[in-house]
């Protein structure tokens, strides 16, 4: 294949070698998330893990919005960003782990988690690319991911799996709610005149 031939087939598709604005800004996003989440997984420090961990996950929300899937972007940003990691810093705190440098936070096993990171980043890589080999986003046609157009694709042909997650959803929490219960009873009951000591 010819470098015209790449640049853009003879149908008209784009190709590689002629990136737009919207591409070149991903490909920069991208690179600075994959650093904020290198750091994330590298650093010593817990809380300066979970401020990378905010930049990482801020970054793909960034990622979804060039991508024009609005609705997942704000998914991410509500969901992980405002969820997940105000929750994770709630645990630092309230845990008193240690601010600075922890050296609990090295396992001493890098070259084995560095090993199957790279063996699942290839796998996923290749999956990806495997499927939408032939996939191209419009980006200047009509938005694709917007939360009118997710909505109508979610409750017209994906129903019957979203409701069996909910349903999954809420036995997890039953489950959860009666093993705290029983856990809760096996304890049993306080001894008197200590429940003031620790």
């Amino acid at each position: 294949m010819t470098l015209a031939a790449a640049t853009v087939t003879a149908s008209g598709t784009p190709g590689f070698l002629s990136p737009t604005g919207v591409e070149i800004a991903f490909l920069l996003v991208g690179l600075v998330t994959l650093g904020a989440a290198l750091i994330t997984v590298t650093t010593r420090q817990l809380v300066h893990a979970a401020l990378w961990l905010v930049v990482a996950l801020g970054g793909l929300a960034v990622e979804y919005l060039l991508l024009t899937a609005e609705f997942i972007a704000w998914v991410q940003v509500l969901i992980y960003v405002g969820s997940v990691v105000v929750l994770l810093l709630f645990g630092l705190m309230l845990t008193r782990a240690p601010i600075g440098r922890s050296p609990d936070a090295d396992s001493g096993n890098r070259w084995a988690a560095l090993t199957v990171a790279v063996a699942a980043a290839v796998a996923l890589v290749w999956v990806v690319v495997d499927a939408f080999r032939t996939t191209w986003i419009d980006l200047g046609g009509p938005a694709a991911g917007t939360t009118e157009v997710t909505g109508a694709s979610l409750f017209r042909h994906w129903v019957l799996p979203f409701e069996a997650l909910s349903v999954l959803l809420l036995a997890a929490l039953v489950g959860a709610i009666v093993l705290s219960r029983k856990a809760k009873a096996d304890a049993g009951p306080a001894v008197p005149g200590k429940e003031g000591v620790r």
